[in-house]
């Protein structure tokens, strides 16, 4: 009798549906935040009183995305919320692209002093430091709304990746008791990221740098230490100096889509004498030739295809996405050389849901590939997988989702 009591009201908390459901929630992650965040952060010399004006009257923001209430399960989510689920070409529109390339320019001479410098220092081209600037807050200009310890606490108390948000909310405290942020309401991103370069709190503590030599991190409202930071962030990831990020190239048909991903490099001459050649028109760089490169073909067949080296995987230690290390390395080229759009175009592709791609993997993750995990992200391992698949079962690879796969992959 009492587990049919205690499973009634875990299915209570799933469902959501009542405000006293909410509140119930609301007492457990004011518990929460006392019985397992104010240790943790005492053991890291944050103080009651800054603990107390952190979550004076916050409460959980249930808008957010990918949370689990207690009792419920994750769910894989149908709708379509990140380009990666659609045709990769949106993460590209006119209006970003473009206003990222004419303000990144502006702000190539506005900082130009502080730009070579931290590029002496760190390696890292100033116009990548840009283009990573640009995307992430609009050079600044983006406004961020979030109270952070309210998105924090909420996704450390029930999301998808509760452990990680805790340590990230752990941190967002120390930030606030050592006095580095503004007065006021800490401010984020929805998933807790913070400043212009929006760093989570963690990767601020570790790479938040003074680019102006007044003793202090600024991130909030100095283009220098915000320029500074970005840079050293790059630098301890690992950016090689010298190489470049990637070229847009041409694959020709007898080379398969399913020889991309980070682990079947070769040298940059090695992908030239199998027939790869720069859209441009120009050969690689002499430097390059004998550097490691990689075939990136975020849509597959049905998109530009590149040739990336280290720095690329760089660029997605700042965030995981192919498209978002693309696009950091197409505007910056577009600030710094004035190219234009890719030369090849992104083709129609299939309009998918998340959870269609999810079940594609799992039937791939049957017959022995490695997709990377089914979670409906058609990433790297996915697509090459599906460029097998396609070449044993007598397809043209495309290294793609496209819709009729659902049906044939489960034969």
């Amino acid at each position: 009798m009492r587990w049919i009591i205690l499973a009634l009201g875990l299915w209570c908390l799933t469902t959501s549906a009542s405000a006293q459901d909410r509140a119930t929630v609301e007492r457990q992650f004011q518990a929460w935040l006392q019985d397992t965040v104010w240790p943790r952060a005492k053991a890291k010399g944050v103080s009651r009183a800054t603990m107390q004006r952190a979550f004076d009257g916050v409460t959980l923001n249930w808008k957010l995305p990918d949370l689990v209430p207690p009792g419920s399960s994750a769910q894989t989510p149908k709708q379509q919320k990140q380009a990666e689920f659609g045709s990769p070409g949106r993460y590209f529109s006119a209006g970003s692209v473009q206003g990222a390339t004419a303000t990144g320019r502006q702000m190539a001479r506005r900082h130009a002093k502080t730009l070579a410098r931290v590029e002496a220092e760190t390696g890292v081209p100033g116009r990548i430091i840009l283009a990573i600037w640009g995307r992430e807050s609009g050079y600044g200009q983006v406004p961020i709304r979030h109270d952070a310890f309210q998105v924090l606490g909420t996704k450390g108390f029930m999301s998808t990746r509760a452990a990680y948000f805790t340590d990230e909310l752990i941190a967002a405290l120390q930030i606030a008791e050592a006095g580095h942020a503004p007065t006021g309401t800490l401010k984020s991103s929805w998933a807790g990221a913070l400043g212009q370069p929006q760093f989570m709190p963690s990767n601020f503590l570790t790479f938040a740098a003074d680019g102006n030599g007044d003793g202090r991190s600024d991130i909030w409202g100095s283009a220098e230490d915000t320029i500074a930071s970005i840079g050293h962030f790059l630098s301890q990831h690992g950016w090689v100096t010298g190489r470049d990020w990637g070229f847009e190239v041409t694959v020709p048909t007898q080379i398969t889509c399913a020889l991309e991903g980070p682990d079947q490099g070769r040298p940059i001459q090695d992908w030239a004498a199998m027939g790869i050649t720069r859209v441009s028109g120009k050969p690689f760089p002499p430097h390059e030739l004998p550097g490691e490169g990689f075939l990136m073909m975020p849509a597959g067949r049905k998109g530009p295809a590149f040739i990336v080296t280290p720095n690329f995987y760089v660029l997605k230690d700042y965030n995981k996405s192919d498209l978002y290390a693309l696009f950091v390395g197409h505007v910056g080229d577009r600030i710094q050389y004035g190219v234009g759009d890719f030369k090849a175009r992104w083709g129609k592709v299939d309009t998918l849901y998340r959870s269609d791609i999810a079940a594609m993997q799992r039937a791939l993750e049957n017959q022995g590939h490695d997709v990377g995990g089914a979670d409906g992200l058609p990433g790297f391992k996915t697509r090459r997988s599906i460029g097998r698949w396609q070449q044993v079962t007598g397809r043209s690879p495309t290294c793609f989702p496209e819709t009729s796969m659902k049906s044939a992959l489960r034969q």
